[in-house]
């Protein structure tokens, strides 16, 4: 049987690369954004490509933008929700009301929404179950200066991902999250430049293929609903997230 995935965030870099492969591996893919100029871009004309002009923060938009998938498909087998968004590098006290509030809407509230509306469809279909990804960052572990509000949500995204995945036991969701260092996506190409550092410096940081990452995330999704990568971090090794600053 043909397995299908939603991916959010999925108009560019890691959500682009990830609806790619899943795509050429015989997936049906569900591609979810706010821009549908660069969801098409990214799904190309596959057949089994779905653009899914979906803004993830709001509930309305995420129960339409799913409802539509499953009536196209009929089931879901892995939600990655890969969709999320930063802010300008800034002290707590200096950092505006506004922004704090959206990265939190997009990055965990969205999350939530999006594992929520999975988790519905996955315990109700037949055969029941299915997995939700999670896309945590290395800043789940480790800031980086004057990022307060994304990595406050990436450090929430583990205990949403802890909570999914204790309370999917019983219906056969596995949830699992990776948490990714340095991909090469247009966010990140300022960072080979220089990148503002623990000690106050700026400095260049290693960067690595984007590909490697959406590999990464199809093994996670391919394994059997009786295993499960709870955690994996892939990263550039040469990147200052290993060590002391």
């Amino acid at each position: 049987m043909q397995k299908s995935i939603i991916i959010t965030g999925a108009g560019r870099g890691i959500g682009a690369a990830t609806a790619r492969t899943f795509l050429e591996a015989g997936y049906r893919v569900g591609l979810i954004g706010r821009n549908e100029d660069t969801l098409k871009a990214a799904a190309g004309d596959h057949p089994d490509s779905m653009v899914l002009v979906c803004d993830v923060g709001d509930p309305a938009s995420v129960d339409q933008a799913f409802g539509t998938a499953m009536h196209a498909w009929g089931r879901l087998d892995v939600l990655f929700n890969n969709a999320g968004r930063g802010s300008p590098p800034k002290t707590a006290d200096e950092t505006d009301i506004d922004t704090w509030m959206d990265v939190v809407r997009v990055n965990l509230t969205g999350s939530f929404l999006c594992a929520r509306a999975a988790f519905a469809i996955m315990r109700s279909q037949s055969p029941q179950g299915g997995r939700i990804i999670k896309n945590g960052s290395v800043s789940a572990h480790a800031p980086r200066p004057g990022s307060a509000p994304y990595t406050s949500t990436k450090h929430a995204i583990t205990g949403l991902t802890k909570s999914l995945s204790l309370d999917g036991r019983r219906y056969d969701i596995a949830c699992g999250q990776i948490d990714i260092g340095n991909a090469l996506t247009e966010m990140v190409e300022p960072m080979k430049t220089g990148m503002p550092q623990a000690d106050g410096s700026i400095r260049p940081e290693a960067t690595m293929d984007v590909a490697h990452v959406a590999k990464s995330v199809f093994h996670m999704a391919e394994m059997p609903l009786d295993a499960n990568v709870q955690f994996m971090t892939v990263m550039a090794p040469k990147m200052p997230f290993i060590g002391r600053g």
